[in-house]
């Protein structure tokens, strides 16, 4: 069998723990920061893990983990 390719943009922007679940950065961090509260711009740093129905559908492009 040939190998499977990652989707590039999923390499870009997810990592997985070790236990399996996956990390992204938080949404809603590009623009119109002035209309956000400082709380939610302070919330906002870091990064987050996805829900399990969205993390079953990035790991479909990312065969090797």
């Amino acid at each position: 069998m040939p190998k499977l390719k990652t989707k590039s943009g999923v390499k870009k922007r997810f990592k997985l723990t070790k236990s399996g679940k996956v990390k992204a950065g938080q949404a809603g961090k590009r623009h119109g920061m002035i209309k956000r509260t400082n709380k939610q711009i302070r919330n906002k740093r870091g990064t987050t893990i996805l829900c399990s129905a969205d993390a079953r559908i990035v790991k479909q492009f990312m065969p090797y983990g």
